[in-house]
């Protein structure tokens, strides 16, 4: 008799069985077409605006190409069993941003500005430090579970890299929200988008431990269960911190991405509808109140409510008004169903920003709404990854790390979408992988490594049962 129709050896299996496909080469195959898309879109942007070839066109392909292809060879080393598609999707959203990138350097418009810059070079040289990270985190994380040792020490980390900005002579302050830092010789960065990843392994370890507590309901109030007083503690003090960080940053992005991400994985961790709606709630409250005394939100709010007026005092001339958000309204309206072309469109006259904070903008005129469907849905399919990595987790750590990462990717992507199309007002954050943006890029590329590290350990192969001679006797003597 098999031993795959013996009753007695079913218990062995798991989620993964024994022999289960690595994966490895549909990685491979995805990763060649991401590189080669991405190709063709820089030669496509460089044949539009000067009708010829980019002269750096190979030397970018192989930069990519090569990039991509270490990246394969440490998964294919050091986590075997990964999910196959999060690493091609990453490659592909880097690849066109930098093409995007690249056509905004070549914008007459642009490079008339004073603060103009070759861009390009830089967000290259950042993707190649972000993959090196992604890298360094599947060599050195052998086990996600090592994380949860340094729960509070996350916690400690975070605080300190969002407070960061607000050090007298480190922090800069720039178009009216402080949450950069400057260093000789590397430039600004945003510590905020290393916050997010320190928060959610603080998140995930205290939800993992207090979650049974949380999930305890004092008394039923119009359908919601209302938790226990002592237990809205820690929601209370997260929502404090991101206030904080709303009142002395005036950064309405990563107040929304913090608050948001615990909000979310409280929710999984306790299965309780009425944490999201007091979420919602405690959030709404808190934009309202902040941006009734903090001038530069309710410039943001303005502009969002109203876009033309905006647009109008800024052609007139008025200080503290902006026309980016009409003219990125204009972008999307004139590219219609099927865009202009790569390299055809006028998203340049959105000025600074427009390779950073609007570059949807630019992908929406020359791409048209199909190419702006096609980009959002390799985002849900990065973050469906990321859920479907937390459900076959087969620890309560991992589950909740793996669900917040993918909950601050997908309202990181919402926020500025949101706020480049007019669902909502502007936060100052950037799309990850897409725009131009050291620090975006880099976190993006060490968060997109911890989930490849919990899929592997969610997907390994359980190991062959050891020889049981018990188990052999009972088989002899059954008949």
């Amino acid at each position: 008799m098999s031993s795959s129709s013996n009753p007695s050896t079913h218990h062995t299996s798991t989620i993964g069985s024994i022999g289960a496909p690595s994966r490895r080469n549909t990685e491979l195959a995805l990763l060649v077409f991401a590189v080669v898309i991405a190709v063709f879109a820089y030669a496509n942007v460089g044949l539009a605006m000067n009708d010829s070839v980019p002269p750096g066109l190979l030397s970018y392909g192989l930069g990519l190409g090569l990039l991509a292809g270490v990246g394969h060879l440490v998964v294919r080393k050091f986590a075997p069993y990964a999910d196959p598609l999060l690493l091609p999707l990453a490659t592909l959203l880097n690849g066109i941003g930098l093409a995007v990138v690249w056509r905004l350097d070549q914008s007459q418009r642009l490079q008339q500005s004073p603060n103009f810059f070759e861009a390009a070079p830089r967000q290259l040289l950042n993707s190649a430090l972000g993959v090196a990270l992604f890298v360094v985190v599947l060599i050195f994380l052998k086990d996600h579970r090592v994380l949860q040792r340094y729960t509070y020490i996350s916690m400690v980390a975070a605080v300190i890299l969002l407070l960061l900005p607000l050090v007298p002579g480190l922090g800069v302050n720039v178009f009216g929200a402080r949450i950069w830092i400057k260093i000789p010789g590397l430039g600004t960065i945003q510590p905020g988008e290393f916050a997010k990843i320190a928060l959610a392994v603080f998140f995930a370890g205290y939800l993992m431990v207090k979650r049974d507590a949380l999930a305890l309901a004092s008394r039923r109030f119009m359908g919601l269960y209302l938790p226990r007083g002592r237990d809205l503690g820690p929601i209370v003090v997260i929502w404090a911190l991101s206030i904080l960080i709303l009142i002395f940053e005036t950064d309405l992005g990563t107040s929304l991405l913090f608050f948001g991400m615990f909000v979310i994985m409280l929710y999984v961790a306790t299965e309780r509808t009425s944490w999201i709606v007091f979420g919602l709630l405690m959030s709404a409250a808190g934009a309202v109140g902040v941006a009734s005394f903090e001038s530069h939100v309710q410039q943001r709010v303005q502009a969002w409510l109203d876009p033309m007026r905006e647009y109008t005092l800024s052609q007139e001339g008025v200080l503290g008004h902006t026309e980016q958000s009409m003219q990125a309204l204009w972008a999307f309206g004139s590219g219609g169903t099927l865009g202009t072309g790569l390299g055809q469109g006028n998203s340049d006259l959105i000025g600074f920003a427009a390779n950073s904070d609007f570059i949807l903008a630019t992908f929406g005129e020359e791409l048209g709404l199909a190419g702006v469907m096609a980009i959002l849905l390799m985002y849900g399919l990065i973050v469906e990854r990321g859920v479907r990595t937390a459900l076959a987790a087969r620890d309560p750590f991992g589950k909740l790390l793996a669900v917040g990462l993918s909950g601050a990717f997908a309202l990181q992507v919402f926020v500025v979408a949101g706020g480049v199309m007019g669902l909502i007002p502007l936060t100052g954050m950037t799309m990850p992988f897409l725009a131009y943006g050291g620090s975006s890029v880099i976190a993006n590329w060490a968060l997109i490594g911890i989930l490849i590290r919990i899929s592997d350990t969610a997907r390994r192969p359980a190991p062959a049962p050891a020889p049981n001679p018990d188990a052999e006797m009972t088989q002899v003597v059954r008949p």
